[in-house]
């Protein structure tokens, strides 16, 4: 089984940041031209380009109704291409491809850190002060200490703001287990590992879905070792949608991945997959793939956001007739581990701002984030366009089940998804379902919930990605990735994980450690 590793990407990546770096011009740090400082906000005459994560809805194109609806209510026309997302992978190389023509997008999200580096040459906007005079109601949404960090971050060592940051108040993702099934076979929730396994092998072995052919997949994941983080999560290993993450161990901020704790978890990992209870096609699945299994009934246990269980729910039952019933499966008990889901506050950047020749285009783009960042908006635009992604009933706004062949992308302006809390995303939740969906957003508030008990803030939450300048291996986790899909698979013993330990730490993981530590020091203060 070969693994495909990030050295093209990363190359056009260089070569995208440098194009970027030679095409545009930036204003002194902390000084707007005094054209965009006189103008008035504007955006009724020029459309802005905009990227953002699309997992299979249709672009928005000038003249479409999600164009129509959002000019209308945030007084912005926006054009949003289709860029399959695959899991932020494809995303990163059209991105990258795009900035390396010279046609960057006007607002767009970042991934793997690239906003660092088109920071350090002038590709972005400097948002210190546009922010306060332009986007008021972006720039008190965020509580300031978090802006602090944000400058702290910047990686032009000037203490200036170049994104804008994802704040969330509570845990989003946690491991969820099929409890119609756990009913039918008269099993209880597994509080112990050895609990969870048997549970695992009734789901392979005693035919819970009922159809007769034992297809029943009892847990399983990603490409990239990912999206199986309730197998990492009962070892206390800091794990954020499959990529390891910074957390304290024996007192000591430490990367999660070359812990013993890792060690222990690729073992376990190692053992589902060898006995048939973890999906063999687990390192093969992309996203579209591994839910495909869940929504046709045959997924016993996976991991994702838990606020989106509907969209497991609704294919589910479209696909199969089943009101399939999920509840949040604790992480199983291991001695000597304390276990935990991973959370993080604030997440990694989710908005950067092209250094735009284009002031009008500047100036719509602050527009646009201003009334996006309006909380009288938010729930028109998780709402969407009416007939398209919401109808009504009995006076009632009700979400329309999900339908990528016929919704828009309009979850790119879901502000309440960037910043977010608890009480009012599931009081949206609640309010825009229907009578034939309130069972499903009865179970997702529930299981939100729920989740809530088994989730912890590691304490690398908020860490530059400028740790890992010099050394994007790292970044990418190429060595990790190498090592983990083959423990796992039982290519590699996992005495073969002692090797990659020194590996990393040669090959630029000391360094990052450090750095790492310094920051962390500096935050304590």
């Amino acid at each position: 089984m070969k693994f495909k590793k990030l050295g093209l990407l990363s190359m056009v990546g260089v070569l995208a940041i440098t194009a970027a770096g030679c095409s545009w011009n930036a204003s002194p740090s902390g000084s707007p031209s005094s054209s965009v400082q006189n103008q008035a906000t504007g955006g009724d005459d020029v459309d802005i380009e905009f990227w953002g994560t699309n997992i299979g809805y249709k672009p928005i194109a000038k003249g479409s109704k999600t164009y129509d609806f959002i000019k209308q209510k945030l007084g912005v026309g926006v054009i949003s291409p289709y860029v399959e997302w695959g899991g932020g992978t494809n995303y990163l190389n059209q991105l990258n491809l795009k900035i390396a023509a010279g046609e960057m997008p006007d607002i767009f999200g970042p991934y793997a850190g690239n906003e660092d580096t088109l920071a350090k040459n002038g590709a972005i906007a400097d948002l210190t002060d546009l922010l306060p005079k332009y986007a008021p109601n972006l720039w008190s949404s965020i509580p300031q200490e978090v802006w602090d960090i944000v400058k702290a971050n910047d990686p032009t060592g000037k203490g200036r703001i170049y994104s804008i940051p994802t704040v969330v108040d509570y845990g989003r993702y946690a491991g969820m287990i099929r409890q119609d099934w756990l009913d039918k076979l008269g099993l209880q929730m597994p509080k112990t590992q050895e609990e969870y396994v048997k549970v695992l092998e009734a789901f392979r072995d005693k035919d819970p879905n009922g159809n007769g052919q034992k297809d029943e997949v009892p847990t399983g994941g990603r490409q990239e070792a990912r999206w199986m983080d309730h197998l990492f999560a009962m070892y206390g290993v800091a794990m954020f949608e499959g990529y390891p993450d910074w957390d304290l161990y024996d007192g000591k901020l430490t990367y999660s991945a070359v812990t013993p704790n890792m060690k222990a978890a690729l073992e376990f990992a190692a053992k589902l997959y060898k006995d048939g209870l973890l999906d063999k096609e687990s390192l093969l699945n992309d996203k579209a793939k591994w839910e495909g299994k869940v929504t046709s009934n045959k997924g016993g246990n996976y991991f994702q956001w838990v606020e989106q269980l509907n969209l497991i729910l609704d294919p589910t039952f479209k696909n199969t007739g089943v009101k399939a019933q999920f509840a949040i499966l604790p992480p199983p008990e291991v001695p000597g581990y304390k276990g935990f889901y991973t959370s993080k506050r604030r997440i990694a950047p989710q908005f950067v701002l092209k250094n735009n020749k284009d002031e009008k285009k500047l100036m719509a783009s602050l527009k646009l984030l201003n009334n996006m960042y309006d909380k009288k908006n938010w729930k028109d635009l998780y709402l969407g366009v009416e007939g398209m992604h919401y109808t009504m009933k009995d006076g009632k706004a009700v979400k329309l089940p999900d339908d990528k062949s016929t919704q828009e992308n309009i979850g790119l302006f879901n502000t309440a998804s960037n910043l977010a809390t608890l009480d009012f995303t599931m009081d949206l939740i609640k309010s825009t379902a229907s009578a034939d969906t309130m069972w499903e957003a009865d179970q997702t508030v529930q299981n939100m919930k729920e989740a809530q008990k088994y989730v912890k803030n590691i304490a690398g939450d908020g860490m530059p990605t400028s740790v890992y300048d010099s050394f994007p291996d790292i970044n990418n986790r190429t060595l990790y990735i190498e090592y983990a899909s083959k423990i796992i698979t039982g290519q590699y013993p996992i005495s073969k994980f002692d090797e990659f330990v020194e590996k990393w730490n040669k090959s630029g993981g000391e360094e990052v450690t450090k750095r790492a530590r310094d920051w962390y020091a500096k935050l304590k203060k």
